[in-house]
């Protein structure tokens, strides 16, 4: 079966494969950051835009482990051809390129805010329904991501999903179609298979075939491309142990501390806008007539809830939270510090138009001790001067790597220690610093693995950079035939009881055909009605069945299947049965918003046919 998937790129896995590739590098960014190189490191242009040989690694490992993830044991991602994942890799990079210089063409923007507000309410950067500093570092440090080269990526992201959403949303699906769709996905068959089954007990492969697979597949059973790698590791934490704190400084942070703590009030407000539908004279007679209907008794919030022209608090009655000075308009704060506790202020002007303001509560600040603070305030000092030593290591340790042909010296310059990776891949690993993306791009750059040149300090988070030197590249190379022997032969076996099953299958298929005649039988299992979801027969075999031609009345149509397994299947349709019932008027729309989204998604990869088709591609990258 793995065989299949190199020589054949119609069998199932290859197509959920191509199909993954597809839809992980049409909707994702981790390939769109990465630095300028010359014309050696580029595999294609796009309009004169470049596609490096960076990205297109990163693309093509990217959608290797994607796959890996999604289908687990199921097959061997070692025996995938790489030329066929490369070369997907490279095209949807390219249409990615198009798409994105199309939403230029389009301007289409995404605004700093809107972008700020994504990544806040993205649940994946969420702790208990809050967004978490900390776990947007872990998860962006995960994806070998800085901040900025994630929101430079996601912006993109998002443009193209503008473009799509712009292009998609124009299709629509006409009542005809919806009740013709349903027509077609409610028909029934009645139909009945059998399985003959690939055995390869029956089969027997001998050395000279093994040997002869062997020598016509080298490229099959090569070693992985590795590297030994040295590397420095700088770590912030290192620092925190010689960095010592005075009282004297102890004691000024804490007095610049208690001066901050600074009285809480929390407000509510009623606004009256003053915009081009109402003047400053208009909303503040609203204003002054509502400040009258509250000193007679209605309710702050109520009356918030039904006039205030803030739709972010009108619901909550106007409530605008706790805030300190410095956070409201002069005017609006000069009267908000002159209420009493729920006290109503007369209308007061900003610019946004005129309000009433509520005071609802006030918190104190509670004075804490020095001794309270101490631990907090001798941490924060740390943290500060640690900082500052690890900027300034930083900096020594990209001068130091810049300038030495290895990284021993550095290493003793800087009191660091020369670290060994035995052997490293480019598919990297599960954990740890080789996990990194960029390190990992950096590693197989060709200024570090062909130059021999130190990398660049590589920022792995906040707390961690790292510098890479190759001592030993490692080409593939063939493995002894003794190694792969047993592999080979469990692969040819596999495929000759496959073939032996397609064989006997086929044959019996001509004398079914040939008779015409319904047949049964204890190895036929029978289906009467079934439908399109129909569990318990294999999905190869329902597909095969429901483009099975149109049987003539009382004569069945007869068709063969080779299944992914090596078995093959022998399918008897007797039958078509219509299914007459209406649709409900949900069961419409959702059909025809259905409809019209497979439109949609048809119409944007045309979209992108077209462009492909108008740009000017430069293939330096051998297709």
């Amino acid at each position: 079966m793995l065989q299949r998937i190199r020589d054949n790129s119609s069998g199932w896995v290859t197509k959920a494969i191509i199909g993954v590739i597809a839809v992980l590098l049409s909707f994702t960014g981790f390939e769109a950051i990465v630095s300028s190189m010359s014309d050696k490191n580029v595999a294609a242009k796009v309009n004169g835009v470049e596609i490096t040989q960076s990205e297109l690694l990163d693309a093509t490992e990217m959608q290797r482990q994607e796959i890996a993830r999604q289908f687990g044991n199921e097959i061997d991602i070692n025996l995938i051809d790489s030329n066929l994942l490369r070369q997907a890799a490279l095209e949807s990079l390219i249409a990615r390129e198009l798409q994105l210089q199309a939403t230029q063409t389009a301007k289409i923007e995404f605004s700093p805010q809107l972008l700020d507000r994504y990544i806040l309410l993205t649940p994946e950067f969420q702790v208990n329904g809050a967004f978490d500093k900390q776990r947007f570092e872990q998860i962006l440090q995960r994806l070998g991501y800085s901040p900025l080269q994630y929101r430079q990526a996601l912006t993109q992201d998002l443009k193209i999903n503008l473009l799509q959403a712009g292009i998609a949303g124009s299709e629509f699906a006409t009542t005809h179609e919806v009740q013709a769709f349903a027509k077609l996905d409610r028909q029934t068959r009645d139909f009945s298979y059998q399985i003959i089954k690939a055995d390869p007990s029956q089969q027997s492969i001998d050395d000279d075939a093994i040997e002869q697979y062997y020598q016509a597949h080298p490229e099959r059973f090569n070693t992985m491309e590795s590297a030994v790698v040295e590397y420095l590791e700088l770590n912030k934490s290192d620092f925190f142990d010689g960095v010592e704190v005075s009282d004297e400084e102890l004691q000024e942070a804490y007095h610049k501390e208690i001066a901050n703590l600074v009285e809480q009030r929390q407000a509510a407000h009623i606004l009256f806008a003053a915009n081009d539908k109402e003047s400053f004279v208009q909303a503040e007679e609203k204003a002054q007539a509502a400040y009258e209907r509250l000193q007679v008794g209605e309710d702050f919030a109520e009356l918030a809830k039904a006039q205030s022209d803030d739709m972010g608090t009108a619901d909550d009655g106007g409530d605008l939270g706790f805030n300190g000075k410095g956070i409201f308009e002069a005017s609006f704060e000069t009267a908000l510090y002159s209420l009493k506790l729920g006290e109503v202020s007369a209308p007061v002007q900003t610019a946004d138009g005129w309000h009433l303001i509520k005071l609802l509560d006030v918190q104190k600040p509670e004075v804490p001790s020095f001794e309270q603070l101490k631990v907090q305030l001798t941490s924060k000092l740390k943290q500060d001067r640690v900082e500052q030593y690890f900027v300034e290591a930083r900096q020594d340790l990209e001068n130091a790597v810049y300038e030495a042909a290895d990284l021993q010296q550095p290493a003793q310059d800087l009191g660091l220690t020369v670290k060994l990776a035995e052997q490293v891949t480019r598919e990297g690993e599960a954990e740890g610093i080789f996990a990194n993306r960029q390190v990992l791009q950096a590693v197989f750059s060709p200024e570090v693995l062909e130059d021999g040149l130190n990398s660049a300090v590589i920022e792995l988070d906040p707390e961690t950079a790292v510098v890479v030197h190759i001592k030993e590249h490692k080409l593939p190379e063939l493995k002894p035939l003794a190694e792969v022997k047993e592999q080979i032969k469990q692969q040819l076996t596999q495929e000759a009881a496959a073939a032996a099953a397609k064989q006997q299958g086929e044959q019996q298929l001509e004398r079914l055909i040939s008779n015409q005649q319904r047949v049964e039988g204890n190895e036929w299992k029978v289906h009467e009605a079934a439908p399109r979801n129909l569990e318990g027969v294999p999905f190869e075999i329902l597909q095969a069945v429901f483009k099975q031609q149109r049987p003539a009345v009382n004569q069945p149509s007869f068709a063969g299947l080779a299944l992914n397994n090596g078995d093959y299947a022998l399918i008897q349709l007797k039958g078509v049965g219509e299914v007459e019932q209406s649709l409900t008027d949900e069961q419409l729309e959702a059909l025809r918003n259905a409809l019209a989204a497979r439109k949609g998604k048809d119409s944007f990869a045309a979209f992108t046919t077209q462009l492909q088709k108008d740009a000017k591609i430069k293939y330096l990258e051998a297709k």
